[in-house]
Parts: structure tokens; C-alpha cells; sequence
């Protein structure tokens, strides 16, 4: 029987990462780049210039917390920032079913636009396109960005190699190594469970709103104090995915102290109800950093000055004690945190 794509395909954790491993990299020739396709990082660098491409599909469009609008923008100003680089511009395509609603369409549009000011990152160039009725599901959005190296990131690699040796001076997953530590920005879960709640019609206690946002500005309070080696935005897969891909391309354990993950109390009880991992969950406006233990309480404390940065914490370590991901539970065992197939609520960006 021919295989099709799955919906999980397309959901971050092993499905995805196989198929574009298996079905896509060998037919895309490797540039010499600094930071090549291969590396399946969360953009690109190529003549100093970082590039990144996302394409959102999120249903419903309009959710607790944000739109369709806010999450283009910020997924994608996100995707460049957690690379080290400074975020220059956007551009945007739409891709329209006839028929869908003017009003709602200009929403969406401030919403990108209001977005993309409070970040100071300018929309500059873009293309739209109307389909006819029933060709797609109303209204998706495609964005990409383009970023620059900045002083905050050179600073922060000198402030690296006091500590240890280093040969990227972009923010890597493969760059950790033994004893640096994990930094968490804020509570998970967030966006996937306001996503599903909404959707399902399911009436939890506590309202859950996304954490959609754009994390440039909490990742210049990190490089100002220097010593970031990894960044990464736990989007699709969620905190596990991104530990996983850390830990594989690094080739060094992780331990993480799960009594240290922020979370929710919202986001626990729904999570208990559904029965899904709240670690698997997609985020939407966090970071996870893989900083020098020697830097790692300076960077905790200068992040926690930003808003979006309040409630941050040192998760976890790198270790050669153990392979994978371990967490250390909140009863006082162990569990192997393993990449997860794809994430649990589907469409979230």
C-alpha cells in the first residue's frame, strides 16, 4: 500500500524529523553555508546573512491570546532570534479562499502589523494570492525573515570562550557541552492547551491564554550578559522535542529536574483531564537556552527584568552520566523523556 502524509507529519518530534530527513534533504543540495540546510536549525545563515521561512495553517484562526496575524509574525521574528541574530524584516504571502471575510481578514493584517512594531521588525515585502472556495481551509499565511550578527552576539562568544572552547559564534543546537546549563523562559503548555480549549469547546476552571509573542527582546537581555551556546523556541513537540534535538545533535546528556519546569496550574489540570504530556505541548512565545554553568544564575536574573521572561528558571544540565533526556520526577524517580511522534493538539501554528 502507498504511504501518505499524516497530519503527525507535520506535527514536530520523529515523523516530521524523518521525513525530512528520509524524503527531502537528499534531494536539496547541501550549500556551503555557515549554517547549512542539513543542520536542521531553526533558520539558516549563508554569507552572514540568517534567513528563515515559516508557513502557519492554524485552526481556529482567532484564539485566546492572539490570531493567525501574531503568530506569523512572532514564530517567525522567533525562529531568527534564538539563532543569536538580530531580527531586520518580514515579508508575508497569504493564500485566501474565496469568500472569506474582509473584516476578519483587516484584523488579522493589524494584528501582524501591531506585532511586528512592538518587536521593531518592519513587514516589507509580501504577495497574496485568492484560491477558489474549498480549495484550502479559508486563510493561511505564509512569513520569512531575514537577520544580521549583531555586538550582543559577538560579545556573548567572547564571554563563552572565557569558560570553554567554542567554534560557532551561532547559537547552535549542537553547540552544548558537559556541565552547561538549561534555562527555561516561562511556563509551558500555554498556546497548545488555549488552542485545543478553544476549539474542543472544553470549559476549564481557568482560562488558558497562548503565550504568543516575540522573544527578540528576551534574547538580547541573555546576550547582553553573554555565555548563550543553544537557543531554541519550544514550538511543535514542545519542550521535549527540543531537549531531544539539543541532546542528538550535541551528542551529551541532558538531566532535567521536572520540579523546575514552570508551569501552570491551568495547564496541569487540563493536561490531567486530556491526558496528554504538557511537555510535548507547543509553546509560542518561549525560549530554551543551553548557557556556561559560570553565567548561567547572571543570564537567569537579567531575563527574568523582561516581561516575558518573569518566571524563567535553570531546568536542568548537560551530563555524560546519563544518555538521552532523563527527568527527574517530582515523586523521586527517573524517566526517559523521548522525543515525542508529533505533538498531542495538531494545527497550532
Amino acid at each position: 500500500m502507498e504511504e501518505r502524509i499524516k497530519l503527525s507529519h507535520g506535527a514536530g518530534g520523529e515523523l516530521m524529523d524523518k521525513l525530512i530527513k528520509e524524503k527531502m534533504l537528499r534531494y536539496f543540495a547541501d550549500h556551503d553555508a555557515a549554517v547549512p540546510l542539513s543542520a536542521l536549525d531553526d533558520a539558516a545563515v549563508i554569507d552572514d546573512i540568517v534567513f528563515t521561512t515559516d508557513s502557519h495553517t492554524i485552526q481556529p484562526l482567532f484564539f485566546p491570546g492572539g490570531d493567525i496575524g501574531s503568530l506569523a509574525v512572532s514564530g517567525t521574528i522567533n525562529d531568527i532570534a534564538v539563532m543569536g541574530a538580530e531580527p531586520i524584516a518580514l515579508s508575508a504571502g497569504f493564500i485566501i479562499e474565496e469568500g472569506f471575510s474582509l473584516k476578519k481578514f483587516e484584523v488579522i493584517v493589524k494584528s501582524m502589523g501591531t506585532c511586528s512594531a512592538k518587536a521593531n521588525v518592519p513587514i516589507i515585502t509580501g504577495d497574496t494570492k485568492v484560491v477558489e472556495k474549498g480549495a484550502i481551509q479559508e486563510f493561511m499565511i505564509n512569513t520569512s525573515a531575514i537577520g544580521r550578527s549583531s555586538k550582543l552576539l559577538e560579545n556573548n562568544v567572547d564571554e563563552v570562550r572565557k569558560y570553554r572552547e567554542i567554534n560557532e559564534k551561532w547559537l547552535l543546537d549542537s553547540n552544548l557541552k558537559k556541565g552547561d546549563k538549561i534555562i527555561l523562559s516561562g511556563n509551558i503548555g500555554e498556546h497548545g492547551i488555549a488552542l485545543l480549549s478553544f476549539r474542543e469547546g472544553y470549559g476549564f476552571d481557568t482560562e488558558i491564554k497562548s503565550d504568543v509573542a516575540p522573544i527578540n527582546g528576551v534574547m538580547e537581555k541573555a546576550l547582553a550578559v553573554g555565555g548563550i551556546v543553544s537557543a531554541k523556541d519550544p514550538t511543535r513537540g514542545g519542550l521535549s522535542n527540543t531537549l531531544n534535538e539539543f541532546g542528538e545533535k550535541s551528542n551529551i546528556g541532558i538531566l532535567i529536574d521536572e520540579e523546575k519546569i514552570p508551569i501552570s496550574l491551568g495547564v496541569v489540570s487540563a493536561c490531567d483531564m486530556l491526558g496528554i504530556d504538557p511537555l510535548e505541548i507547543g509553546n509560542e512565545g518561549k525560549v530554551v537556552l543551553g548557557v556556561v554553568k559560570e553565567k548561567a544564575e547572571d543570564v537567569l536574573h537579567a531575563i527574568k527584568k523582561h516581561p516575558l521572561g518573569k518566571k524563567a528558571e535553570i531546568i536542568g544540565e548537560t551530563t555524560n552520566l546519563v544518555e538521552g533526556v532523563i527527568l527527574k520526577t517530582s515523586i523521586g524517580g527517573k524517566r526517559i523523556l523521548h522525543k515525542p511522534i508529533g505533538d498531542p493538539v495538531p494545527r497550532i501554528c
